[in-house]
């Protein structure tokens, strides 16, 4: 007698049938597809991640902020930069997300491009918060038309470089979030948007400036950039 070892060990001999083979059952596109996705969309979860992060960590902390120099009292919605159109901006910022995670999943997985993102939102972070911090009870986010006593001209840090460096922190932290995403649509968006936008308050909020400061403000101008690209 053979050993049963041997016996399953061996191959059949001849005139002996082969066992059997079960028939691999074919998967369907869908399935395939879908045991691909979650390994496509890791990427796009840690964006989606970084994104919350990078929103709650920026209004937390202007929140803060206006709380600290201008009270409680004073924090609105408008001090923490929530509005109908930001609003509908994120939401469209990750409308597109979701979409191209499904269409076009590929796009997520640019790493490279994501973490300049990152990078960009933290520099932007950074330059926004020295500003407010540097210009203290002087910074508003709204802009002012009446000369008050603790509104000075402030000169001195990170406005040695740049006029308007709070908006030049929130231009470069709003477009790296959609870098970050890997949002084409909403990246080119954002950027329009926000530098028309730009191009259009600091010369409305620099018309009072001239009236609160004159020559000192004239001269200052002259001097420095407003830290804006292709906006004087």
């Amino acid at each position: 007698m053979r050993h049963p070892l041997l016996v399953l060990g061996t191959s059949p001999g001849p005139g002996e049938a082969s066992p059997p083979r079960r028939a691999r059952a074919p998967q369907s596109p869908s399935a395939s597809l879908a045991l691909q996705i979650p390994a496509l969309t890791m990427s796009a979860r840690r964006q989606a991640w970084q994104f919350a992060a990078a929103l709650v960590f920026f209004h937390g902390s202007e929140y803060v902020l206006a709380a600290a120099f201008h009270g409680r009292r004073n924090v609105t919605a408008t001090s923490l930069l929530i509005s109908k159109q930001y609003v509908l901006a994120m939401s469209f910022a990750m409308l597109e997300h979701l979409t191209e995670i499904l269409i076009f999943p590929e796009i997520k997985e640019y790493w490279f491009v994501s973490n300049i993102g990152l990078l960009m939102v933290l520099i932007g972070e950074i330059i926004r918060k020295i500003a407010v911090i540097t210009a203290g009870r002087a910074f508003t986010h709204v802009i002012r038309i009446y000369h008050e006593d603790q509104h000075q001209l402030v000169t001195h840090g990170v406005y040695r470089f740049m006029r308007h460096p709070g908006y030049s922190g929130f231009l470069l932290w709003a477009v790296g979030t959609q870098v970050m995403l890997c949002n084409p649509v909403s990246t080119v968006a954002f950027t329009f948007v926000l530098w028309r936008f730009f191009s259009k308050r600091i010369p409305y909020e620099e018309f009072f400036l001239r009236q609160f400061f004159g020559s000192e403000y004239e001269e200052y101008a002259r001097r420095v950039h407003s830290g804006l690209p292709f906006i004087k």
